[in-house]
């Protein structure tokens, strides 16, 4: 529904202050409440207020949520985020005593879980602190890994199975706390992050799908809903097979951790990880297609329900190539 807008912040840059409106005016066309807009998203509604009044700058992924599901002019909006994203980097580069970007996405601040609150966030909201970029809703890995690369992994894997004191690898996973014996269930490389430290990261990029164990799936239709969960990464992730452009699957947790994979193209995608390490986490996933929307059960104790799980195999070895016959000289 149409309401009267509270004035945008005069620290706005232009193209953040464009963006606020357009997206304001999306809000108004379609008539719909910041609780509909919020449900249709699975975000939640103080996150909206927050957008909408120019507090903080929208999401990739709440973007993409709101251009699957609403009819608005997605190239301009698209174009707005760019230009938003690239004036704020501009001006935490000019100000004074500025950290340098970290290497990965930084850690995320978990979103307010959709139902937090009953009535309508109201305009007037205190202002909040600006938040750090988030890393785009789907990921590819790139289709290969340098010897560098290689190099570190196996570094790493040596240096966690040894542990901080060196040791001759004689101790069972039986005599190991129980963190690490689950890391060390699943031959390959170590995990490259945990816990939290791995919320809004790629599973393939961090190693957490070498263990990954599917807990549930649902279906809307055709299209299939994933939760998968990695009990070395001690994270969790949605997937979705069987869609088309547009479809997604949003998992949440009941710590206010959510992510969501959006298929651009194709027919399949997956998340970006949520933290899974408090011992009390459920999980769900929750889809939305043009067939209707749909959630998965909820997981609760994913790390119990993973160890009742079959072990994924190990990663296939490359084989090794057949010498090439060196040819014989004629005479």
């Amino acid at each position: 529904m149409s309401q009267s807008w509270k004035p945008l912040p005069d620290d706005l840059s232009e193209p953040a202050r464009r963006l606020a409106e357009e997206l304001r005016a999306v809000k108004d066309a379609h008539q719909i409440s910041l609780a509909e807009l919020g449900k249709r998203t699975y975000l939640s509604k103080a996150s909206w207020e927050r957008w909408l009044n120019g507090k903080r700058l929208i999401t990739p992924q709440a973007l993409a949520g709101l251009i699957a599901t609403v009819e608005c002019d997605a190239d301009l909006l698209t174009s707005l985020l760019r230009k938003a994203e690239a004036a704020r980097g501009a001006d935490e580069a000019l100000s004074p005593g500025a950290a340098p970007a970290p290497a990965e996405a930084p850690g995320l601040q978990p979103a307010a879980p959709a139902e937090a609150a009953a009535p309508e966030p109201a305009a007037e909201a205190p202002d909040a602190a600006p938040a750090p970029p988030r890393p785009a809703p789907w990921r590819r890995p790139a289709a290969g890994v340098g010897a560098a690369v290689a190099a570190v992994l196996i570094l790493f894997a040596v240096l966690y199975l040894r542990g901080p004191h060196g040791g001759n690898g004689t101790a069972s996973a039986a005599t190991l706390p129980p963190k690490t014996a689950a890391a060390t269930a699943t031959a390959g490389p170590a995990p490259l992050c945990e816990g939290v430290g791995c919320a809004g990261k790629d599973p393939q990029a961090m190693r957490c799908d070498v263990d990954q164990r599917t807990l549930l799936t649902g279906n809307v239709g055709k299209v299939v809903l994933y939760v998968h969960y990695s009990p070395r990464c001690r994270a969790a992730w949605s997937g979705i097979t069987d869609g088309s452009p547009g479809d997604s699957a949003t998992i949440t947790t009941n710590h206010g951790w959510q992510e969501t994979a959006l298929i651009h193209w194709g027919y399949d995608n997956y998340s970006v990880m949520v933290d899974a390490s408090p011992g009390d986490t459920t999980l769900q996933v929750c889809g939305h297609q043009k067939d209707g929307d749909s959630c998965t059960d909820v997981v609760t104790d994913p790390a119990a329900r993973a160890s009742a799980l079959p072990s994924p195999p190990p990663p296939a070895a490359a084989p090794t190539p057949a010498p090439t016959p060196t040819p014989t000289p004629t005479p």
